[in-house]
C-alpha cells in the first residue's frame, strides 16, 4: 500500500488500492448534468480516469488541462475522465470557463462510489487521493498511479504511454 500525504501529513485512505491486472471496479458517478455515469458506459473503449482532489486547484486544474490537451489527439476509442468530488454544478463552471471540451469531468460527492471502489477516498478530508488509472476495453487495470504526495504532479508521460501501448 502507497503511504499517501497531504502537505506532509499522513492521510488514510478508504478502499483496497488497485494494482495492475485487477479487474476495474464498476462505480457510479454524476455528470455535469446530474445523470449516472459509470464504468460500463464507456465499455468497449480504453479508458484514462485522471483522479484529482478539486479542480478548481492549481495542480489539479494543471492535471485537467493537461489530460484536455492529449484527449484531443486521441481516436474515438479512448474515453478520458476526470473524477474529483467537485459538485456537479462548480464543475460545469469550470469546464466552461477554462474550456475544457474534450474529457468528461464527473463528480464522487454524492456516494463516493468511485473513490471507495479506488481506494482513493481520503477519510480525514473527504477529497479524493490524486491518481491515474488506465483500464483497457476489457476493463482490466493496466496502469496505475498513486501519488504519494496529493499536491504533486501524477506522471502524465507515463500515463500516456500506458494508453498509446493499449492502441498498438
Amino acid at each position: 500500500m502507497t503511504p499517501i500525504t497531504f502537505k506532509n501529513n499522513p492521510v488514510t485512505l478508504v478502499g483496497k488500492q488497485l494494482q495492475v491486472g485487477d479487474k476495474a471496479p464498476d462505480f457510479t458517478v454524476l455528470s455535469n448534468d446530474l445523470q449516472p455515469v459509470s464504468l460500463g458506459d464507456s465499455k468497449g473503449k480504453i479508458r484514462l480516469i485522471s483522479v484529482v482532489p478539486s479542480v478548481d486547484t492549481g495542480v489539479c486544474s494543471k492535471q485537467t488541462h493537461k489530460f484536455n490537451e492529449e484527449a484531443g489527439k486521441f481516436e474515438d476509442d479512448v474515453e478520458v475522465l476526470t473524477i474529483s468530488v467537485d459538485l456537479p454544478f462548480a464543475q460545469a463552471r469550470y469546464r466552461s470557463v477554462e474550456e475544457i471540451g474534450n474529457i468528461q469531468i464527473l463528480s464522487d460527492h454524492r456516494d463516493l462510489s468511485f473513490g471507495d471502489a479506488y481506494g482513493v477516498t481520503i477519510q480525514e478530508l473527504r477529497l479524493l487521493a490524486r491518481s491515474i488509472f488506465v483500464i483497457d476495453k476489457d476493463d482490466t487495470i493496466t496502469y496505475v498511479e498513486y501519488v504519494s504526495e496529493v499536491t504533486d504532479h501524477p506522471d502524465y508521460q507515463e500515463a500516456l504511454e500506458a494508453v498509446e501501448k493499449l492502441k498498438a
